[in-house]
């Protein structure tokens, strides 16, 4: 669905405004707001005396701290809410460390975020302590108020560096390298301005598990979303597994046939036959991958990008050239004749409508065809379904911002890891550029296999 009708002025950058009664005041909502509007309903923390010790160092001047958090859900938020201002303050009492309140850090978050969740949350954000970024471009802004924050805010500093969530808690995206190279940055600054303050970085898993049995409440989303794409299963109200997998597998066979079918006729652009002496699981992620491949060279032709870097890479660069023709930076909005506003809002709409390609390739970037196939447990089953559902919702013109369905009462698992002193590597980063950008890939790698490992 197009939501946007006419260009608009120039995406500015929502710098942190930390203020901590508005901080009390959303952890104390925090509770009631995730209980009441989302599945998640407990929070669980492992290792937790970690964190706390690291937030008494911070606050005594001794580190610099950095929480580098799996995003595998939207509600990654609410749950690491309710660690800060439900947990820590009982486990840093038992501990007998006293720490500053509101227990809190500043964040970077993605500046597209108020776009669709509304202009107030900017403003909450910025309230929160966050600090916005633009993920398709050289974002010098947010790229220097992140920098100060690491350097010289008054909380640790948190990101995700998978950059967006994928929508699988036993998966983790590959991740960007930004989070290592602000680390890195920070120690060369406390090193240049004579401090003795290290940076750490601690790595920060997140899982979901279903607290009952959900499969009633997944076999019912099923079945609506069978009769959105026209199937009619014989097995409707059947909750046993292999019934279901069955039904998902050709509930995903009927998604990508309409699409294929779909790009083929209508953009007139060629598939190649994938060969059937493969395996169904292997077919249908080849096929998965090519159509995703297929779907997203319909924007670049639009904007005319050439196709450069992972499939995530071309997801936000395409991204950013949509923005780049909505939000204009290029001309003043208030004084275009007539005919050049109306030029300036076809190409806005267009650009919009060329996004939902990309919108739809975004959410399965991280699919494999494989996933519930290997262990097709609840929260598998429940993560895959939830992908579905919105990408035929997307199909069928909602919203991007449509409640999402409830399929059943969670609990998400935080894990704590083992801090990473990031400026006991600072000389050997600083031994040369080609040293300095393999001691970023290094770090990055490292942590991609901590959070891996995290995963129960």
């Amino acid at each position: 669905m197009v939501t946007i009708r006419e260009a608009q002025p120039a995406l500015g950058f929502i710098a942190p405004d930390y203020n901590a009664t508005v901080t009390r005041a959303v952890h104390w909502a925090v509770p009631f707001w995730m209980r009441q509007t989302t599945d998640l309903q407990q929070v669980e923390a492992k290792h937790l005396e970690t964190l706390v010790q690291a937030y008494e160092q911070f606050e005594a001047g001794k580190i610099r701290l950095v929480l580098a958090f799996r995003h595998p859900s939207v509600n990654d938020p609410l749950a690491l809410g309710y660690l800060f201002s439900q947990l820590m303050p009982p486990a840093a009492k038992d501990l007998g460390i006293k720490l500053r309140t509101p227990i809190h850090s500043h964040f970077m978050y993605d500046r597209g975020v108020p776009l669709w969740a509304g202009e107030i949350m900017g403003w909450l954000f910025s309230r929160l302590g966050g600090t916005s970024i633009m993920r398709g471009k050289l974002d010098r802004a947010g790229l220097k108020s992140a920098r100060n924050l690491l350097l010289n805010g008054q909380l640790p500093f948190m990101a995700a560096p998978e950059g967006a969530t994928n929508g699988h808690s036993e998966i983790v995206a590959p991740l960007e390298p930004g989070i290592a190279q602000l680390a890195f940055w920070c120690a060369e600054d406390l090193a240049k301005a004579q401090r003795s303050e290290q940076v750490v970085i601690i790595p920060i898993g997140l899982q979901y598990k279903y607290q009952h049995d959900a499969w009633p409440n997944i076999e019912a989303l099923l079945t609506d979303l069978e009769a959105q794409v026209g199937i009619v299963s014989p097995d409707q109200g059947k909750v046993e597994q292999p019934l279901m997998y069955a039904r998902l597998a050709q509930l995903g066979e009927q998604i990508l046939h309409l699409m294929e079918q779909h790009y083929s006729q209508f953009y007139h652009l060629k598939l190649a036959t994938i060969d059937p002496a493969l395996p169904p699981s292997q077919q249908f992620a080849q096929r998965l991958q090519q159509l995703l491949q297929t779907a997203l060279s319909v924007p670049e032709a639009y904007f005319n990008v050439t196709p450069k870097g992972s499939m995530t890479d071309r997801c936000r660069r395409l991204e950013q050239c949509a923005w780049d023709n909505i939000y204009r930076q290029d001309v003043d909005l208030d004084h275009l004749s007539v005919i050049e506003r109306s030029l300036a809002d076809r190409v806005a709409t267009e650009s919009e409508m060329h996004l939902w390609h990309m919108r739809l390739v975004e959410r399965f970037v991280s699919v494999t065809g494989s996933y519930v196939r290997e262990k097709p447990t609840i929260e598998r089953f429940a993560e895959t379904m939830s992908i579905t559902w919105e990408t035929v919702a997307r199909l069928g013109g909602e919203s991007s911002s449509l409640k999402r369905p409830k399929i059943g009462q969670q609990t998400a698992t935080v894990t704590i890891g083992d801090p990473i002193i990031v400026s006991d590597r600072l000389a050997q980063y600083q031994t040369n550029r080609r040293q300095a950008k393999q001691s970023v890939e290094t770090l990055t790698q490292e942590l991609q296999t901590i959070l891996e490992d995290m995963i129960v």
